[in-house]
């Protein structure tokens, strides 16, 4: 196989980092003059979401993204270039890769009428006509924690809080955001608030959000944290 199409893989997870980095932001933070960043949320996280699967299958092998494979082929070429595939290949379209990643990896995306919900919120902003309704902003979030956050998780070690664009406290305003919303995400094992305060962002929460943040937060040594 052609080395650099060894990199592909590497070279996907980073471009979904970088969405992943965008959606949080539009996701979690509010801004008076910024009224566009919930669809921009939508339309990050989705794309975020379908590198983070590519990324997954291709680690499986480079080429499993792509569709119609045969053509492919270029008559009298050694091997396959990068620059073929650029100008020849089409991966699979983002509503078809819950479907690729399960034949391909054995992997089932958590929550799939979540990633129906968003395809089709990102397909309607896409044609121009976003839903007037709704809290697009908590759909991305949603979708980050409950089916992007895991799967990173499980696969690369990768932890979605991380990556945010709040250069300034680092992830705190992102974790007090979903702790309002009683959302559920990976805790590093190095996890530190310095902002916010746990308790003071879950009294509203139902008793089986305040349990799990606790087993949590116990599990890797931070219960701390959870004192006024």
């Amino acid at each position: 196989m052609n080395e650099e199409l060894r990199e592909i893989p590497d070279r996907i997870l980073r471009m979904a980092l970088a969405a992943l980095t965008q959606a949080n932001m539009h996701a979690a933070f509010m801004d008076p003059e910024s009224t566009h960043w919930p669809l921009m949320s939508v339309l990050n996280a989705a794309h975020a979401g379908e590198l983070f699967l590519k990324a997954i299958i291709a680690t499986e092998h480079p080429l499993l993204i792509f569709k119609d494979l045969p053509n492919l082929d270029v008559p009298g070429a050694d091997e396959l270039s990068l620059e073929t595939l650029l100008i020849r290949g089409r991966t699979h379209e983002f509503e078809k890769l819950p479907q690729v990643l399960w034949a391909t990896s054995g992997i089932r995306i958590p929550n799939p009428d979540l990633y129906e919900r968003l395809r089709r919120a990102r397909n309607a902003i896409q044609h121009f006509c976003p839903p007037h309704e709704g809290d697009l902003g908590g759909l991305s979030l949603e979708f980050i924690y409950q089916i992007i956050d895991p799967l990173i998780f499980d696969r690369f070690g990768l932890y979605a809080i991380e990556y945010h664009e709040d250069h300034s406290i680092g992830y705190d305003h992102l974790v007090g955001t979903l702790l309002r919303r009683e959302l559920r995400f990976t805790v590093p094992e190095d996890f530190d608030l310095t902002e916010i305060q746990i308790h003071d962002e879950i009294q509203s929460a139902g008793a089986s959000y305040r349990k799990w943040i606790a087993e949590a937060l116990r599990a890797v040594g931070k219960e701390a944290l959870l004192r006024p």
